[in-house]
C-alpha cells in the first residue's frame, strides 16, 4: 500500500489527507523523504557544471519538498494532538533532523558552490529578491559552521544533534507536567466562581475522567481560577503547581536540561568566533547587539516596576481589609486585581465574558481582514487532524489565496500556549503554491465557547501571524510569510490586536451568548477604558523573563540557571508578589528550541513598532484607512523576508519608532 505521506495529494487545495494518515506512516515516510533530500543535496553539491544561481541556490530552494511535506503534517499533530507514540517519534526524528541539517551546513563542496555564486554576485544581474536569498543562504551556511574544519567541524555537528534532543526532552517534560497535574474540586470549592469557570472545570474533569470538576494547568482554566476563587488555600496550591512546571524532580525535571542547553549554546557561539551566544543570535536581528536589547528593556522596566509597586500597595490594603494579614503573594495578585478592576472600572469579567463568544470573535477577526485587505472566508468540509479543527478557504476577488485552519480548544495532548504555523508556505518557485496556515490556541470548551478579553486578544494576535503568512507574495519560500528577523515577526500579530479594541468592531461582534444583544455602550466604554488596567503587573512579569533570557546568553553560561535567574531578579528588585511569566524550567520559548533564545525581548521590540504602526492608521483618519492598509500589506505583510526588517518598516512608516509609543500605548508614559 502506498504511504499517503509520500503520494500525490489529490485533495481539495492539496491538503494533507488526514483521514488516510496513521501514526505508522510517519517513520517510513520520514526515512524515505530524508534519503531523498540527501540525494538532492548531493546532486547539487556534486554537479560538474560551474556554480550558478539557478543550479545551486534555486536548486536548493526546490530540494526537500517531500521532507517538508512529511514534517509539516507530523509536527502539526505532534504539537497540537500529542500521544505517547508521537512523542516517541519526535524523540527519534529530532536528532536525525539535526544531524541532517548539520551535514548540509558542513558540506564543503556545497558551501564551495554557494561561496562561488556569492563571490560572483556583482556580475550575475540578480533581482533584489534573488540577491536577498543568496545573501541569506551564504550567511546561514557561515553561521551554521560551514567554514569550520577538523575537530571544530565535528564538534559543531555533535552540539547541534545534542541540542535537538534536549529541546525535544524539554518540551515533552513540560507537556507531561501540564498534562498530568490536576486539582479536584468539591461542590463547595466551586463557591464564588462565575459560571464560565465552573463549566470549564467540569469539562476539564470530564476529559480527565476525574469524576467531578478539576483545575488543570491550562492557562485558559488556571488563570480565571486564580482571578475568581475566594479560597486562598486552593489558589496557593494551584499557583504552586503552575509555577513548578518542569521543576518537580524526577524524569520530567528541566533544570539540568536548561543548564546543558546554555552551555552548548555558548560553545557553539565560541566555535563560530562570537563572544557570547547573544552576540551570535542578535547579529541577524533588528536589535543587532545585546546592549540595544538591554537598553530597551530597562527603559520599560523602571516605569513598569514603579506602577506595579504602587498597584501592589493598593491590592495589599484590599487583602488586609478581607482579614488576610501578611504580604501580598503571587497567588493573591490576580484575585485582588480582578476585584479592583470591578470596583474601579465597574467591569466584571463574568458579566463581560458572555459577550465574547469564540465564534463571534472569529467572525470579527475575519471581518477586519475583509475590510482591510479584501479577503473572504468560506468554511471547508475537509478531513483534519482532530475533530476540534475547522478550516476555511481564503479568497480575494474570487481568487484562491490560502487555506486557514483553526484549532482553538485546550486538551490534554496539546502543548500550552498559542501559535501559528504554515503547513505549506507561499511561493512561486519552483511552482506556484498557496499557503496552508494553522492557528492553535488553548481556549476552554463551552456551549457556546466564551473567551476572556485576554483570550480574544490572543485570537487576534495569532490571526495577525496568519495574515503575514496568507498575504505573502514572494518568489522563494525560504523568505515567505513569517521568515523574517525574530524581533520583526511579532509586528503583524501584535499590530492586529489593535483591531479588537476598535469600538465599532466590538459594537458589532461582541454580542451576548444568550440574548444576542450587542455589548451595551456603557460596558464597551468600560472595556476600552480598562485596556491598560494592571499593565504594571503584565509588563513586569514579561520584562523580567526577557532580562533573564538575555542574562543567560550574553555572558558565560551559568552552571546553575536557577541561581542565575534568582540573581538577575534580585538585582532588578523584582516585586515579591509577581513572578516571571515563564520561569526557567518551563520557559519553552527559550529552551524548546533556538527560536526565542536571546530573543524573548522581541515581543516588546515589536510592540514599539506596532504602537507606532497603528498610529499611522489613526493619523490617516481611522483603523480601516484603505491607503494605510495597502501600504501595510505592500511593505510588510506581503514582503516576507525579502528586505531587511528595518528597511521594510521605514518603507511603511517613513521612519523607525522610539520607545515612547510603547510607553504611551501601555499607559506607562510619564
Amino acid at each position: 500500500m502506498t504511504n499517503p505521506l509520500l503520494s500525490h495529494w489529490d485533495t481539495p487545495f492539496a491538503l494533507a489527507p488526514f483521514d488516510k494518515i496513521s501514526d505508522e506512516d510517519f517513520a517510513p515516510a520520514f526515512a524515505e523523504a530524508l534519503e531523498t533530500h540527501k540525494a538532492e543535496i548531493a546532486a547539487i553539491a556534486d554537479n560538474a557544471a560551474a556554480p550558478t544561481f539557478a543550479n545551486t541556490i534555486e536548486a536548493m530552494e526546490a530540494a526537500g519538498s517531500g521532507l517538508d511535506k512529511v514534517l509539516s503534517v507530523f509536527f502539526s499533530v505532534a504539537g497540537a494532538d500529542s500521544t505517547p507514540a508521537r512523542e516517541a517519534l519526535q524523540r527519534e526524528f529530532s536528532p536525525k533532523l539535526a544531524a541532517h541539517g548539520a551535514e548540509i551546513s558542513a558540506n564543503k563542496a556545497l558551501f564551495g558552490r554557494i561561496k562561488a555564486v556569492w563571490d560572483a554576485r556583482e556580475t550575475l544581474e540578480l533581482s533584489e529578491e534573488q540577491q536577498r536569498v543568496l545573501m541569506l543562504t551564504h550567511r546561514g551556511f557561515v553561521r551554521g559552521g560551514a567554514a569550520l574544519e577538523g575537530a571544530d567541524d565535528i564538534r559543531m555537528k555533535e552540539i547541534k544533534s545534542r541540542l535537538a534532543v534536549l529541546g525535544t526532552d524539554f518540551t515533552q517534560n513540560l507537556l507531561a507536567d501540564e498534562r498530568d497535574w490536576y486539582m479536584t474540586l468539591t461542590e463547595d470549592d466551586l463557591e464564588g466562581l462565575p459560571g464560565f469557570v465552573v463549566d470549564a472545570a467540569r469539562a476539564a474533569g470530564e476529559e480527565k475522567d476525574a469524576g467531578g470538576p478539576v483545575v488543570t494547568l491550562s492557562r485558559s482554566l488556571i488563570v480565571p481560577f486564580l482571578q475568581f476563587s475566594p479560597r486562598r488555600d486552593l489558589r496557593e496550591k494551584a499557583f504552586a503547581a503552575w509555577a513548578a512546571r518542569g521543576a518537580n524532580g524526577g524524569e520530567t525535571d528541566n533544570r539540568e536540561i536548561a543548564a546543558e542547553i546554555l552551555s552548548l549554546r555558548q560553545e557553539r557561539a565560541a566555535l563560530l568566533g562570537y563572544g557570547s551566544f547573544a552576540d551570535y543570535k542578535l547579529e541577524t536581528e533588528m536589535a543587532k547587539a545585546p546592549g540595544a536589547v538591554r537598553d530597551l528593556l530597562m527603559a520599560v522596566w523602571e516605569p513598569a516596576k514603579a506602577r506595579a509597586e504602587a498597584d501592589a500597595a493598593v491590592l495589599t490594603e484590599m487583602m488586609h481589609a478581607d482579614g488576610v494579614n501578611g504580604d501580598l503573594a503571587p497567588w493573591d495578585w490576580r484575585y485582588y486585581a480582578e476585584k479592583r478592576r470591578k470596583a474601579e472600572h465597574d467591569l466584571d469579567e463574568a458579566a463581560l465574558k458572555p459577550y465574547l463568544q469564540l465564534d463571534r470573535m472569529i467572525e470579527a477577526s475575519f471581518a477586519c481582514a475583509t475590510r482591510l485587505f479584501g479577503l473572504a472566508f468560506k468554511p471547508l468540509d475537509v478531513p483534519l487532524y482532530h475533530p476540534d479543527c475547522r478550516a476555511w478557504e481564503v479568497t480575494r476577488n474570487g481568487a484562491h489565496v490560502a487555506v486557514f485552519i483553526g484549532d482553538y480548544f485546550a486538551r490534554g495532548g496539546k502543548r500550552s500556549g498559542a501559535w501559528c504555523s504554515a503547513m505549506r508556505g507561499q511561493a512561486k518557485f519552483p511552482e506556484v503554491q498557496a499557503p496552508v496556515v494553522i492557528n492553535v490556541c488553548n481556549f476552554a470548551k463551552g456551549d457556546p465557547a466564551l473567551l476572556s478579553y485576554d483570550d480574544a486578544r490572543t485570537l487576534f494576535h495569532e490571526f495577525g501571524h496568519a495574515l503575514h503568512q496568507m498575504l505573502s507574495n514572494v518568489t522563494y519560500e525560504s523568505i515567505s510569510g513569517t521568515s523574517v528577523a525574530r524581533d520583526f515577526v511579532e509586528l503583524p500579530s501584535q499590530l492586529y490586536e489593535h483591531w479588537l479594541e476598535v469600538p465599532e468592531v466590538l459594537a458589532e461582534y461582541a454580542t451576548h451568548a444568550e440574548t444576542g444583544a450587542p455589548m451595551p455602550e456603557e460596558m464597551l466604554n468600560k472595556v476600552l477604558g480598562a485596556a491598560n488596567f494592571d499593565q504594571g503587573f503584565a509588563t513586569v512579569e514579561y520584562v523580567a523573563s526577557a532580562l533573564v533570557d538575555l542574562a543567560f546568553h550574553e555572558g558565560a553560561a551559568p552552571g546553575d540557571p536557577m541561581a542565575r535567574q534568582a540573581e538577575v531578579l534580585a538585582d532588578l528588585g523584582m516585586p515579591a508578589a509577581i513572578t516571571m511569566r515563564h520561569a526557567t524550567p518551563h520557559f519553552a520559548h527559550v529552551f524548546a528550541g533556538d527560536g526565542y533564545s536571546s530573543g524573548y525581548y522581541s515581543y516588546m521590540w515589536s510592540e514599539v513598532m506596532d504602537a507606532d504602526a497603528f498610529e499611522a492608521f489613526e493619523e490617516a483618519g481611522g483603523a480601516f484607512d484603505a491607503d494605510t492598509a495597502k501600504a501595510l500589506e505592500t511593505h510588510i505583510l506581503s514582503a516576507g523576508g525579502s528586505v531587511e526588517a528595518d528597511e521594510l518598516y521605514k518603507r511603511f512608516r517613513g521612519r523607525l519608532p522610539d520607545v515612547e509609543a510603547l510607553l504611551k500605548g501601555r499607559g506607562l508614559a510619564a
